[in-house]
């Protein structure tokens, strides 16, 4: 792996020299726009709207449109004259319980390596975190963007979580009107019991893009020539279940048969 960062976490008094990792990669395949005939691959050109020049990449500037349609064109000039006060720093603002803080923040995954001069006190804020059950809430700026971030603990590493900030968290545009909804005690506890009998050990090895592995198939049986095969899907039943209870019950029933129970 390759650094992306390279900085301090402060923790109180304490300065932990660290490097930056991206913790996760994404698998999905990746294609390019090519025109049908041939496979050439289709390119695109940056041209200025107003006359259809092409423009090169140092003309290039950012630009912010205003609700008049006005537009105010921002420079490298301007972004570097920003305050960016973590901008070499993982600067720690608190530490709180996990189950506080809802998933619906988390954005990205990094890990952090500490320097050779800094593994002693990278172990001491590892087993500190690990010990208190806590998570550490910091502010960290990566490619000129301060981000709201946190820290924990992953099979003996320290893992920064990038967040959202909480103004980006859009409320549900809809309500759910339950008012005459009355839940009957028996499918409440039928409910229950599906929960109980399809519950386990979270284990993610046993779960697989089965999409992208279709695909990539397809791909290789292009490539070698090969007929590209139709995926045999379980269809649905003709009897469709429309009782609440039934679904249920024929849920549970399932479930129970997945696990080698008796129905």
């Amino acid at each position: 792996m390759r650094s992306i960062w390279k900085g301090v976490v402060s923790f109180g008094l304490v300065n932990i020299g660290v490097r930056m990792y991206s913790a996760t990669e994404e698998r999905d395949v990746s294609f390019h726009q090519v025109r049908r005939s041939d496979g050439s691959r289709i390119r695109y050109r940056r041209v200025a709207e107003a006359d259809g020049e092409e423009v090169s990449y140092g003309d290039i500037a950012k630009g912010y449109s205003l609700p008049d349609g006005g537009v105010v064109v921002l420079t490298d000039e301007d972004f570097a004259d920003l305050p960016l006060p973590t901008m070499r720093a993982v600067d720690v603002l608190q530490f709180v319980p996990l189950e506080q803080i809802d998933p619906i923040y988390f954005a990205k995954s990094y890990y952090l390596e500490p320097d050779k001069l800094a593994v002693k006190p990278y172990v001491l804020l590892r087993d500190a975190l690990a010990e208190s059950g806590m998570v550490a809430v910091v502010k960290v700026a990566i490619r000129n963007r301060e981000q709201l971030a946190m820290l924990r603990v992953r099979e003996d590493v320290i893992v920064l979580e990038t967040m959202i900030w909480p103004d980006e968290v859009r409320d549900p545009a809809f309500e759910i009107d339950d008012a005459d909804i009355a839940l009957r005690p028996q499918e409440k506890a039928m409910a229950q019991s599906l929960v109980q009998s399809m519950a386990g050990d979270f284990d993610p090895s046993q779960f697989t893009d089965e999409y992208r592995e279709a695909l990539q198939q397809v791909i290789e049986a292009k490539v070698e020539g090969r007929q590209i095969l139709e995926p045999v899907t379980e269809q649905p039943t003709s009897a469709t279940v429309v009782d609440l209870m039934a679904a249920l019950r024929a849920s549970v029933d399932a479930a129970k048969r997945e696990r080698g129970e008796t129905a």
